[in-house]
């Protein structure tokens, strides 16, 4: 049960740090004008894209993880459920219907400052958390392919 509850804690550590680098590499590279749209902060397509790819490979890595370290196939499935009630839960403020004002961009921010203002879709936020679920049970089982040819992790 231990192996269970840290290949899960770790396999979602790892997401994150993935997510996070990954997408702040993004934004760096893609700068502001092409991660959201013309004169607002609403996000790009490619933003949209770039974010399912990144937190695509990120559940991918984490799932990799949570079965290597789990050695069993519930790691991953624990851990694609986690995703999964997490990501409603953070896309459940915008099922309210409350849209903020419009804020205009006037100005190149930062990073963290564009963050604030983001304005992501509905249906993203919606099918972000069944990327992400699909990506550690796809990592979870490569670890189980590669294991079955390769006898990985047995001494």
């Amino acid at each position: 049960m231990g192996r269970m509850i840290g290949g899960v804690l770790l396999g979602y550590i790892a997401m994150a740090a993935v997510v996070f680098a990954g997408l702040s590499l993004a934004y760096f590279v893609l700068g502001a004008d092409r991660v959201f749209q013309p004169g607002v902060y609403d996000v790009s397509t490619l933003w949209v894209i770039t974010s399912f790819v990144v937190g695509f490979g990120a559940a991918a890595a984490g799932g990799w993880i949570a079965r290597r370290i789990a050695r069993t196939p519930t790691g991953p499935r624990v851990l694609a459920g986690l995703v999964v009630v997490l990501g409603i839960a953070i896309a459940l403020p915008l099922l309210s219907g409350s849209a903020d004002a419009v804020v205009h961009r006037t100005e190149a921010l930062g990073m963290f400052d564009a963050m604030q203002y983001e304005q992501t879709p509905l249906w993203v936020a919606l099918l972000n958390p069944l990327v992400g679920a699909l990506g550690v049970l796809v990592g979870g089982r490569a670890l189980a392919d590669l294991d079955s040819r390769f006898r990985l992790g047995r001494s």
